[in-house]
């Protein structure tokens, strides 16, 4: 009799927590505003945008050009204030002499404490070869400062924003590319951007690029990258970004393009994917509780054709979630996301 009593009580104990994890899993979203960043630009094509949070707004960075890789791919930036955007504004580009220009890739934007706002991004012919540059603006200035290169073999966040540690250091989510093998790698920087130091992570089992940071309790951290598999990979640290544990397969679907996450105020994670084997034309917004169990949340684009790729998500002060990504390589869409949990 005890013992049907004590599996009475287990069962019901069982059921409770259940309730509690499915409730915790049960957020709704809904999409406050989708517009275009700008409706016509000085350039055919465009992609990898990045966007941030600014003292009087929003500000977001992409690269365009003829094509991606053409060496007039230079980067721009809009900011949005009293909700409209500003014309796009050629801040960076690869001109080397009067005779040699490199592309330019995948800007991120980062703000320091100070306010003063860096621009990384990439210059040189192709993943492979290209090395690692970044731009300031000043707090309170107009005019971007003149382009500076990070040291060698050095490249700051590839694609997606850095992780701002307790003590104002900055972890930069890295990648690597050769004609062999994709690996991640995570470096550190102080804010001023003069130490530099790198961690390197066990690549082994996949070729994996472009992780994003998801902050979990106490010292916890992961990495969630794309991957030549076709699928989505983690890396976890337990102690800020010190040690990595070897990458591992999440279950989540993602076609080889790039993905964005962010940890929100109230602990829940969200991700920006294409969770289809090929292709890149549908995009959803996923969340987890505990970066381990996802369900989609949102299903952001999805039509026969097109690309809907690359994309950036923050969190505001004020609790909105702000996403922007590739639209058919031609424009930047930008949405405003309201999440309740």
């Amino acid at each position: 009799m005890k013992i049907f009593k004590l599996l009475i009580i287990l069962s019901f104990l069982l059921q409770a927590c259940t309730s509690l994890h499915t409730r915790h899993l049960e957020s709704d979203a809904r999409i406050i505003v989708s517009e275009f960043i700008y409706d016509e630009a000085p350039f055919p094509q465009c992609h990898a945008s990045t966007i941030l949070e600014t003292d009087s707004g929003l500000m977001a960075a992409w690269f365009g050009g003829t094509y991606e890789s053409h060496p007039d791919v230079s980067i721009y930036v809009s900011t949005r204030q009293q909700g409209k955007w500003s014309d796009p504004m050629l801040v960076a580009d690869g001109i080397q002499n009067d005779t040699l220009r490199y592309p330019c890739w995948n800007p991120v934007l980062v703000k320091r404490e100070n306010g003063d706002i860096i621009l990384f991004y990439k210059a040189g012919p192709n993943p492979r070869e290209w090395w690692g540059c970044y731009k300031v603006l000043a707090a309170g200035e107009k005019n971007w400062s003149a382009s500076q290169r990070l040291p060698d073999s050095f490249l700051g966040p590839v694609k997606n924003k850095s992780f701002e540690l307790t003590d104002g250091n900055y972890l930069h989510p890295s990648s690597f590319e050769t004609n062999e093998k994709w690996g991640i790698c995570l470096e550190k920087s102080d804010q001023e951007l003069g130490k530099w130091e790198r961690t390197e992570i066990d690549n082994r089992h996949f070729n994996a690029i472009q992780p994003a940071i998801l902050k979990h309790k106490k010292k916890t951290l992961q990495m969630l990258c794309r991957s030549r598999e076709n699928r989505i990979v983690e890396s976890w640290s337990y102690d800020l970004g010190k040690s990595w544990t070897p990458l591992a397969e999440t279950g989540l679907v993602n076609n080889n393009s790039g993905i964005d996450a962010v940890t929100l105020r109230n602990g829940l994670h969200l991700l920006v994917c294409n969770p289809i084997e090929k292709g890149r034309n549908k995009l959803s917004l996923l969340v987890s509780p505990d970066g381990k169990e996802w369900k989609e949340l949102l299903v952001l684009e999805d039509q026969p054709l097109g690309e809907f790729s690359y994309p950036a998500i923050i969190e505001d002060k004020d609790g909105t979630v702000h996403i922007t990504y590739t639209y058919n390589r031609v424009k930047i869409k930008y949405l405003t996301v309201s999440i309740n949990s």
